[in-house]
């Protein structure tokens, strides 16, 4: 195992949310990365994010690591979930919530449930 890969492992072991993304939860640096830390953060998710742009190793390292090419990418439980998209069809279908639930995620239903509405 790469260092990348037992840094990452450690990272999803350790954490229950986690969320690989170019800049910060509170200063996100590309829109895919923006569009998921808001979702979660505007529905009260503990979550831990790492900036990949800080890290070259962690960047690529994420990549091969999941398998998947692109970044953001989120982590529930150690269990890799999805990228933006994914995120973005999980939170209108309400499969999100239903992962947060069968995790013991707390997150604030009202909120999912108004980004629902807006996008309804």
């Amino acid at each position: 195992m790469t260092d990348a890969a037992s840094r990452i492992t450690e990272t999803i072991k350790d954490n229950p949310v986690v969320l690989y993304m170019k800049g910060t939860k509170s200063m996100p640096q590309c829109g895919f990365s923006s569009r998921v830390a808001g979702v979660l953060n505007y529905m009260g998710v503990d979550f831990t994010d790492v900036n990949v742009l800080a890290d070259e190793e962690i960047r690529q390292g994420i990549k091969d690591f999941s398998d998947w090419p692109t970044i953001p990418q989120l982590y529930v439980k150690g269990e890799f979930v999805g990228g933006c998209d994914i995120i973005t069809e999980m939170t209108l279908s309400g499969e999100l919530d239903t992962l947060f639930d069968e995790n013991g995620v707390t997150y604030d239903k009202d909120a999912a449930d108004k980004i629902r509405e807006a996008n309804g």
